[in-house]
């Protein structure tokens, strides 16, 4: 580590006692889930569990929107790039998830037109360099993503650029982590909130988490010392009996958060019922497109994509939702792997079980 307080090993071990000591005086096992799948290969990276008391759980939930991206949306995918007529346009790390059948990846390497992008905008150049083709960006992401799709829509509208579509896969940040609370088997005590989606939502955001549910949480960035600090204080929340959001990550997130990104949002998008990987429907928890651009809207072009299939033997659901680690899947490690993926946590970088696979799995005893 470097000699930057956010990274100095001895402030990081100085906050690991600390929390240690807190924990004694909570005097029972507290579990704390992170919610962000930033956090979630941060942690792992830094080998932070490894430096967790006996008295702390930590557990990841579903902060990765790839992984909670149900299967189906990728079939439809599939089926819209099967038209001549259609440019797939997609992040990275969406290529390689499996499918019911098939994958972009597997599509790309037999003629598919599947391009990856960098952002919605790249799209929506492709759009302009191919007037006689439908391009179709694969809107997948949280409140951090959607508001430069919503951009995209903006800018392809006042330009006239009929051609660019979307195919809504958004995710809304606060339906799950009410889901998730509400949900006896999971047994969440305090949250590690995100710190990119805060950086839009802003920290008053969350007060329902602690207003509603009395549980403790806590905004944070992404460094060892930032987890760490946020791990003492929610569990110093648990100790002291009290529950309040805190915002430890003040330097990029307001408490109003950014109102230019929400104000594309709303204009652009409106919530709907949507169904994640792990937990199943949640309502208000997607998004579609609002009245106005819903002709943008490529679930209207006729595909047939098939009854969607789960990967046999994965249990990426349950990880999603903290009930199971990694290792607790038979799978992990054996026959999914990052080069061989089965399921939707192997393949993402935020996923939970690519960052064990890469970092966690002989720390924590896992399967090599």
């Amino acid at each position: 580590m470097s000699g930057e307080p956010f990274f100095d090993r001895a402030v990081v071990d100085a906050l690991a006692a600390r929390l240690a000591r807190v924990s004694d005086d909570v005097g029972r096992q507290v579990t704390v889930m992170e919610v962000c799948g930033t956090h979630t290969h941060a942690i792992a990276a830094a080998g932070l569990r490894g430096l967790l008391p006996p008295g702390v759980r930590l557990i990841s939930g579903p902060g990765c929107p790839v992984c909670v991206t149900p299967v189906d949306y990728l079939d439809r995918a599939i089926a819209l790039g099967r038209r001549s007529e259609v440019i797939l346009c997609t992040f990275g790390d969406l290529v390689r998830v499996p499918a019911s059948r098939s994958s972009l990846e597997h599509e790309r390497a037999h003629e598919t037109d599947v391009r990856i992008v960098c952002s919605p905008r790249d799209a929506l150049a492709i759009a302009r360099e191919n007037e006689d083709r439908t391009v179709v960006f694969l809107a997948v992401g949280f409140e951090t993503t959607i508001p430069g799709i919503a951009a995209a829509i903006a800018e392809a509208e006042a330009d006239g650029v009929s051609n660019f579509l979307v195919l809504p896969g958004g995710k809304l940040i606060e339906p799950p982590l009410r889901a998730l609370m509400e949900d006896d088997e999971v047994g969440v005590d305090g949250f590690l909130l995100p710190g990119h989606v805060s950086v839009i939502l802003g920290a008053d955001f969350y007060r329902f988490v602690s207003d509603e549910f009395e549980v403790p949480a806590a905004i944070a960035g992404f460094t060892p010392a930032d987890v760490m600090r946020a791990l003492v204080a929610i569990v110093g929340q648990i100790r002291d009996g009290c529950a309040r959001v805190q915002n430890l990550y003040a330097r990029a997130v307001r408490p109003e958060g950014n109102l230019t990104a929400k104000a594309l949002m709303a204009r652009y998008f409106e919530p709907r019922d949507d169904r994640w990987r792990g937990l199943g429907t949640i309502p208000a928890s997607g998004v579609a497109l609002s009245p106005a651009v819903a002709w943008r809207d490529a679930s209207w072009i006729p595909v047939d994509p098939g009854v969607p299939i789960e990967p046999h033997g994965c249990r990426c659901g349950e990880i999603l939702k903290g009930v199971i680690e990694p290792r607790d899947c038979p799978l992990f490690a054996h026959a999914c792997s990052p080069e061989h993926p089965v399921g939707a946590c192997m393949v993402s970088s935020e996923g939970t079980c690519a960052a064990w696979y890469r970092h966690a799995r002989m720390a924590v005893g896992g399967r090599a």
